[in-house]
């Protein structure tokens, strides 16, 4: 079961640190504890408690074996998001969230598709038979690809969930989730609607310790509903073939008899 962070852990990662009251969003109010000099001061007991919810909501996704995106493009989620996605085994956005990924999957899917064939070619050496100049072209291409599509790869299908660093950062994201009605898991800093996600984790999504603490909780939680999936499809294909193995049986043991009372006619 994932842990909860304690509430020092939380303070030490600076999780509560929110920004300036000028800044804020009147929504987040029931998750601001205070003032503390310049900016607000988020309530670690509230982050705790939609923290565990969040998360439940994760491992549950992962049982049914389903998917969440990993979105995060600012600069220092970056590599945090493409290290965690990876190891939970998830599809990720780090760079540029490409229009259309959720309401128009089917183009995007059209470029996953190229972008595959390209890297393929490029790996196996099938581009050998162009010019020079046309293979610069290819990897040109792919190098701008890399950018936008590595981290979709291996997404066949639209996500069943996102999990988003900062909502302000990926509103392009929340507002094609909400059109389609894809949950939303957020880190939710003060400056922010809350309501405009349906899971939000009151937390500062400036700071990279926060960020790496709570994008490291949601793989974690990820990895464990996939664990109990992969026991669950284990167990049903060992069922599965109990049966077929039974059956087979009961098939041989009855053939000799059959045989008897045709022949009998």
């Amino acid at each position: 079961m994932t842990t909860i962070p304690t509430l020092l852990e939380m303070l030490k990662a600076g999780v509560h640190f929110g920004h300036r009251p000028t800044r804020w969003h009147p929504k987040m109010a029931p998750f601001i504890y205070g003032e503390r000099g310049t900016v607000h001061v988020i309530d670690l007991e509230k982050t705790a408690e939609k923290l565990a919810e969040a998360l439940a909501f994760v491992k549950e996704l992962g049982a049914a074996g389903k998917t969440i995106l990993f979105v995060g493009s600012k600069r220092q989620a970056r590599e945090i998001v493409k290290r965690e996605a990876l190891r939970a085994g998830q599809p990720y956005v780090n760079e540029r969230w490409l229009g259309g990924t959720l309401t128009n999957f089917g183009e995007i899917s059209k470029l996953i598709n190229s972008y595959r064939s390209t890297k393929k070619a490029l790996e196996v050496g099938e581009l050998d038979k162009y010019t020079k100049k046309e293979q610069l072209e290819f990897k040109k291409k792919l190098a701008k690809q890399d950018a936008t599509l590595v981290g979709l790869e291996h997404m066949n299908r639209p996500p069943d969930a996102l999990f988003i660093i900062d909502q302000r950062e990926e509103k392009t994201a929340i507002r094609e989730a909400k059109r389609i009605k894809t949950p939303v898991i957020a880190i939710s800093d003060t400056n922010v609607n809350p309501e405009d996600v349906t899971h939000p984790i009151p937390a500062n999504d400036d700071a990279v310790k926060s960020i790496d603490m709570i994008t490291t909780l949601v793989a974690d939680a990820m990895i464990e509903g996939k664990t109990e999936y992969e026991k669950n499809r284990a167990v049903e294909m060992s069922a599965v073939a109990a049966a077929a193995a039974a059956a087979k049986a009961a098939s041989v043991q009855n053939a000799p008899r059959a045989m008897v009372i045709g022949e009998s006619l």
